[in-house]
């Protein structure tokens, strides 16, 4: 198959729309498919083959991400040249309406991939949210019924897309991980480039500092920990437009020694925090799949989740994780109980790992091919009957 993925985001920005590009670009093409990407220019971005930039500026309320100009002269006699199978969207604005467009016109199947609670994050919009909140629902909802299929990453989210009016077919497709990465990663990076002490027990977080991610209640609930546990260290892995207020809270109740910021870091350090840390916490109330829950499982670290929405589908409670309602106290106490028990901790972290392998990577390409062949071969019978 030629398979086109235009989406508004992609790297070297981080996320986990980038994220699950990466892992099903990898996967398509070492199963024997052409993949093509098309996606927003950054600065100093390096030439990637069959990688695609648009002309772009950076956005207004996000230093590190960029807005493509969804236009390019002699796109369309590009894509007839590739001779494409099916369009695949990863975004339901800029590049996403683009690609659909090209679907279009060029008669073949158009599928989008819904990521992001988009309602979830209009506290980036400078006014009148809660109209923006309606909007953007409206918006997306349209977007998803002009297309052929929706993609999900988990049930949870299909349920709710249906809820609000999709009418289109739904598919929940997770995005996979390469576990080997994380089994094998080294255990010992984290303590020595951080300082960390061997008789500390590391809580880790890893995700964009954004309000989205809730993380002022992981901090707010760390200050609890740390009270009974003052032989444990936050390590909070990313950066985002929170982070300075964030820096400055732990300053304010005198934490710096305990909560370290590391940054974004690459993809490989970021697998060594998850092979070098004890349990991962995740407040996220936001997520349509949380991915790095996955990747912690895969590193063997049992899990502290808040349940909402696509976290729900990944920890499997009580087994290899809690999950628990937006309650800090309750949240503090699972926290605690995994603590006080390094049995426990032990045993949940080894099952964290074998349920992992249900989201390998090449599991979840299959399903995707799996879809993608349903839609081509009934575009192909529509079209013989068009033309028989």
């Amino acid at each position: 198959m030629k398979i086109a993925m235009f989406s508004d985001s992609y790297r070297p920005y981080t996320s986990g729309v980038v994220r699950s590009l990466e892992i099903f670009n990898a996967e398509l093409k070492s199963m024997g498919h052409d993949t093509y990407i098309f996606a927003p220019n950054y600065p100093n971005c390096e030439e990637e083959p069959g990688v695609y930039r648009f002309f772009s500026i950076p956005a207004p309320t996000n230093k590190d991400f960029t807005l493509a100009f969804p236009f390019s002269p002699g796109l369309l006699s590009k894509l007839k040249k590739i001779g494409l199978d099916i369009i695949h969207v990863h975004s339901p604005f800029l590049l996403g309406r683009l690609g659909a467009k090209y679907a279009r016109k060029l008669g073949i199947p158009l599928v989008f991939t819904y990521h992001t609670l988009y309602d979830k994050y209009v506290h980036y919009v400078p006014f009148g949210q809660n109209i923006t909140r309606e909007l953007t629902q409206k918006f997306t909802m349209d977007f998803c019924n002009q297309c052929d299929q929706v993609i999900v990453p988990t049930n949870v989210v299909a349920k709710r897309l249906i809820k609000n009016g999709l009418k289109v077919p739904v598919e929940a497709v997770p995005t996979g991980i390469i576990t080997a990465e994380f089994k094998h990663a080294d255990k010992t990076w984290l303590r020595a480039n951080f300082n960390i002490p061997a008789d500390k027990k590391i809580l880790l977080f890893v995700g964009r500092l954004g309000q989205e991610k809730n993380i002022e209640f992981l901090l707010d609930s760390y200050i609890k920990i740390f009270t009974e546990h003052p032989d444990t260290i936050l390590v909070l892995v990313g950066s985002g437009p929170e982070e300075e207020r964030l820096k400055q809270k732990v300053v304010q109740n005198n934490l710096q020694e305990h909560v370290i910021f590391t940054g974004r870091l690459p993809k490989a350090e970021v697998q060594k925090c998850y092979a070098g840390s004890d349990i991962f916490v995740f407040a996220s109330v936001t997520e349509t799949q949380g991915l790095v829950i996955a990747e912690a499982k895969a590193a063997g670290l049992p899990v502290v989740a808040v349940d909402a929405y696509g976290v729900s589908e990944m920890v499997v409670d009580g087994e290899d994780g809690y999950l628990c309602s937006l309650d800090m106290n309750m949240f503090v106490n699972l926290v605690h109980k995994l603590l006080n028990n390094d049995n426990l901790r032990r045993k949940m972290g080894s099952k964290a790992m074998i349920n992992a392998e249900k989201l390998s990577s090449r599991n979840c390409a299959n399903k995707l091919v799996g879809v993608y062949e349903k839609l081509i071969a009934g575009y192909q019978r529509q079209d013989g009957r068009l033309h028989g």
